[in-house]
């Protein structure tokens, strides 16, 4: 009899969950999100949780930067073959629990913010957006100081598609 009720109970099942769960996602997670999204079975506790994820960094499946993992080639081959073992009804909730950090991902990944400090005018901002395939908006701002230059990169990135939106509307007002 398990004492466990959840259907990933191996520590193969768990690191496939892992590999599953990070070839989901377009960029490299924390551990502690990766445990998060990873341990939605009952069958999985952290320790085993954390034993399999060393396992996969050192069989070259995963591969850690700073504090961020993500998938090696190796890994991603392992799963696209393998995927198909992992419980349908596990493969669906891990689905459910990467698409909406998926999707921040993919956003934050199109919004580019950055700046440089120059004696003479303050601070050069650079804002832009793109659609996922070319850049579709690029704004070049002076700011007093680093600190305006932070806000004005923090509120880009929380309202580029608003800000695009009204800029378009503010130079078409006609359109409809």
């Amino acid at each position: 009899m398990f004492d466990n009720f959840g259907f990933i109970h191996t520590q193969l099942e768990i690191k496939l969950l892992i590999l599953f769960v990070l070839r989901r996602l377009p960029e490299p997670i924390s551990l502690e999100m990766l445990a998060e999204i990873t341990m939605i079975d009952d069958g999985i506790s952290y320790f085993d949780f954390a034993e399999c994820v060393n396992d996969l960094v050192n069989n070259g499946h995963l591969f850690v930067r700073g504090e961020k993992y993500s998938l090696t080639n190796k890994g991603i081959r392992n799963i696209e073959a393998t995927e198909i073992n992992i419980p349908y009804s596990v493969r669906v909730k891990a689905e459910d629990k990467t698409s909406e950090l998926r999707m921040a991902q993919n956003r934050s990944a199109m919004i580019k913010t950055s700046h440089e400090t120059d004696s003479e005018t303050g601070c050069k901002v650079k804002l832009s957006m793109s659609d996922g395939i070319g850049e579709i908006v690029s704004i070049e701002l002076i700011a007093a100081n680093e600190a305006q230059a932070i806000e004005l990169e923090d509120g880009f990135r929380k309202n580029a598609e608003e800000i695009y939106n009204k800029l378009v509307e503010f130079i078409l007002p006609n359109m409809d």
